[in-house]
């Protein structure tokens, strides 16, 4: 059920993105009076799930969700209509248009995208809020990391001021600053630092933790769950109790009882807890692994959240500047990708990878926030200048209009070929991938 779910939203989410989209190419296809051959939800070769032609359009479903396409007369697109290319241009086709409508019909849909998502964040500001985790309420008590981030230089305790000079407020951003910056200052123990994170270091952070790495420092440690025939339970560890000392030595954070118990592997310890108001001393044993088997409360993330309740015309400038934010985001996490040290690259994913990650219980707020969130991907990535993909037309066209020379028919056709080859390897890598890391996790 948990995995229908997750399906659910995936589709839910790349239809009104792919569908919206398109009619951003179909809407001023129509004003210029192009004929459109074909409008597709998701991709059909060889076969389509549902499809009826109304008008001169055929409309459809394809059976493979990784997209979908308009098919517009005499331009040379996904398709490779190298038929109707050889036959002489005809008013209706795009081929026959001035360059400037043709441009326009190439950006209707990253246009359509940016709106999209401009809309969905005001809408969003409006009814449930600005919302954002607070770098200063997460960061109280400082931080906890994980092993990467200690590996890294950072030490439990740290607080994050500026990442490259900039003071960042909204805490949910802090990772992907960390990870596209060049220096880091902290202040630890009242004193302020410089860390200078290398793409070495990024690399083991993105393979392992992720942004995960970093944590708030959880105090006041208190049991929320105990495993089942662990060494917790056998020494009489029960839900609700605080964990004050281990041996004899006061524990005020998680990341020191974490410590304390690593110190002591495969040893009997004195733990002091308070149950009741009453303080005990439990003798568990700790396993080989600094392990004595429960988890601690954690705490609600709400607690770091803070919720501006914007009116209308508040909401849109935020909204813009939220999906200008966004956009800036994209292109940061790009140039990382392509600093192969970092290792970046190996965290791109399919619809199959992102599949893995939604929440398996359905969220209106969470859904909405992530299509904005993925419409400004999927317009950044639209706008690269790849032969095949709208950026890559985009960018001939706009040659054309500077130089007043047309890329002939042949060359646009070998144009796009290559493309369509880029493209189609990139989807083959990341669809492969995912599919591998479910297969291994299942069965290896």
């Amino acid at each position: 059920m948990d995995t229908l779910i997750q399906i659910g939203q995936i589709i839910f989410i790349l239809s009104v993105l792919v569908i919206l989209h398109e009619f951003g190419h179909y809407l001023p296809a129509k004003l210029f009076k192009v004929k459109v051959e074909k409008f597709y939800l998701f991709m059909d070769p060889w076969f389509s799930l549902v499809k009826k032609k109304i008008g001169e359009t055929e409309w459809g479903i394809g059976w493979l969700p990784i997209g979908g396409y308009v098919k517009l007369s005499g331009m040379m697109d996904e398709s490779m209509d190298k038929e109707q290319m050889a036959q002489p241009a005809q008013p209706w086709e795009f081929r026959s248009k001035p360059a400037w409508q043709r441009l326009i019909i190439m950006l209707g849909g990253i246009t359509i995208n940016i709106l999209l998502a401009i809309a969905i964040y005001a809408v969003m500001y409006i009814t449930v809020g600005q919302k954002y985790a607070s770098t200063e309420l997460y960061q109280k008590n400082g931080l906890m990391f994980g092993e990467s981030g200690l590996n890294a230089g950072f030490k439990n305790g740290d607080k994050i001021l500026t990442v490259d000079g900039q003071v960042q407020p909204k805490f949910n951003r802090m990772v992907i600053d960390v990870l596209l910056s060049d220096k880091v200052e902290i202040e630890r123990e009242g004193q302020k630092q410089t860390l200078i994170i290398t793409d070495e270091q990024k690399s083991k952070i993105l393979g392992s933790e992720g942004k995960g790495f970093i944590s708030p420092r959880l105090s006041n440690i208190k049991v929320d769950s105990i495993l089942p025939e662990g060494e917790a339970i056998k020494a009489g560890l029960l839900k609700g109790d605080k964990i004050n000392k281990i041996n004899g030595k006061s524990i005020t954070f998680y990341d020191e009882l974490v410590e304390a118990l690593k110190a002591n592997k495969s040893q009997k310890i004195d733990l002091t807890i308070t149950r009741n108001n009453k303080e005990l001393v439990l003798h568990p044993n700790v396993s080989k692994e600094g392990k004595i088997g429960f988890a601690p409360v954690f705490g609600s993330k709400e607690n770091f959240i803070i919720t501006n309740n914007l009116s209308f015309f508040q909401a849109i400038p935020e909204a813009i500047n939220e999906s200008y934010t966004q956009f800036i985001y994209n292109i940061k996490q790009f140039k990382l990708i392509l600093r192969p040290k970092t290792e970046a690259y190996k965290q791109v994913m399919s619809p199959i990878g992102i599949t893995q990650k939604l929440p398996t219980t359905w969220d209106w707020e969470f859904v909405w926030g992530f299509t904005a969130m993925f419409s400004i991907g999927l317009a950044f990535m639209n706008l690269l200048p790849i032969p095949g993909l709208d950026g890559g037309h985009a960018i001939f066209t706009i040659a054309e209009m500077v130089t007043g020379k047309k890329l002939n028919d042949k060359a646009a056709e070998i144009v796009q070929t290559i493309g369509m080859v880029i493209l189609l390897s990139l989807m083959a890598l990341t669809f492969g991938k995912d599919i591998w890391e479910i297969i291994s996790k299942k069965f290896f």
